[in-house]
């Protein structure tokens, strides 16, 4: 299982997103951390504790943070339906006119509710 730790400002909201785009379940939860799973893959959402959160500002739109050197990828059944869903939450999905193929798959880049950017790879 491939696993991810996203830390975030609003649990709750990142959480959502994820959730919701990659069809995860919530398997355990606390005031810190919500352990989402899905087939093969294991996403902990970690709340940034208060004292490190008052210095973020999460913009609405949020600004997108290209300037890490990690994207994660994620598959999923349908681009469409994953732009809804992180439309939904408050994240974006670049339109369908972006997107590129490689090795099978269509792929577009996005970004979830604080800013993160993500990838996300459909069948064509």
């Amino acid at each position: 299982m491939h696993a991810l730790v996203i830390f975030a400002k609003n649990k709750k909201r990142v959480s959502a997103f994820y959730q919701r785009t990659l069809g995860l379940v919530v398997t355990a939860s606390d005031s810190g951390h919500d352990l989402l799973e899905g087939p093969g893959i294991e996403l902990v959402i970690h709340s940034i504790p208060r004292r490190h959160a008052a210095d973020i500002t999460i913009t609405k739109p949020p600004a997108v943070r290209e300037d890490t050197p990690l994207k994660p990828a994620f598959d999923v059944p349908d681009l469409d339906a994953a732009r809804v869903a992180a439309q939904a939450t408050g994240g974006f999905l670049k339109p369908a006119e972006a997107a590129w193929t490689i090795r099978g798959r269509s792929v577009l880049d996005g970004w979830d509710p604080e800013g993160n950017v993500v990838q996300f790879r459909s069948p064509i």
